[in-house]
């Protein structure tokens, strides 16, 4: 009977030349392919992330760039509005000043008229005529020109056979004017072609035609 000495296992047989390693079995490796396939999806998966943050900043750049130029539109707008009335105030302002000077100005005017315009007055009156013309104050109106209603304010009528339509034949107070705003009509006296003018001038035309053509037919 064969005695088995104890403390020692049995290995299993190893051949000549080979470690012990080599008996264990090896772990399965994955492939190249294998490996490289996740970290492919990956990618794609952050670059499409990227893609839409990139997007979504570009509608945000977009959105604030028109609201931007909206504001500089409506700045622009609020700017030219604003220039606009306070010209707008400003010449009010002058209009109102120079209508309160009207009576001074007539008063020199009729200084000067009367021949009364001397010495320190005249230097004064001079000088404020200048000054309200610095201003764009400008007199109108005079004898001769056709009477327009818009800045003629009629006074005075009569009836003259040398005029062909109504005429001012007399400038009672001077208009004025700043630019192309009327602050005071002229004053004026007009003058109508007489009654009945028109048609004797008609008929001595016609008279005076036919005696340049040797009269009329004679039958």
């Amino acid at each position: 009977m064969t005695e088995e000495t104890p403390g020692f296992d049995e290995k299993p047989d190893v051949p000549s030349g080979a470690t012990p390693d080599d008996a264990e079995p090896q772990a399965a490796t994955p492939s190249t392919e294998e490996a490289a396939a996740p970290a492919g999806d990956a990618s794609a998966v952050q670059t499409a992330g990227l893609t839409a943050q990139l997007d979504q900043v570009r509608t945000a750049l977009g959105e604030r760039t028109m609201d931007l130029q909206r504001l500089q539109a409506e700045y622009q707008n609020y700017r030219r509005r604003v220039e606009r009335d306070r010209i707008a105030v400003k010449e009010i302002a002058i209009a109102n000043l120079l209508t309160e000077l009207l009576p001074v100005l007539d008063n020199i005017a009729r200084a000067r008229d009367h021949g009364e315009l001397v010495g320190g007055f005249k230097s004064v009156a001079e000088s404020l005529e200048t000054v309200a013309a610095k201003m764009g104050l400008q007199q109108f109106g005079k004898e001769g020109e056709p009477f327009d209603p818009m800045i003629h304010e009629a006074l005075m009528h009569s009836y003259a056979p040398d005029v062909t339509e109504t005429t001012c034949v007399a400038i009672l107070q001077p208009g004025y004017r700043i630019g192309e705003r009327t602050i005071r009509p002229a004053r004026v006296a007009v003058a109508e072609p007489q009654p009945g003018a028109q048609t004797v001038k008609a008929d001595e035309a016609e008279a005076a035609d036919d005696k340049e053509s040797g009269g009329p037919d004679e039958g």
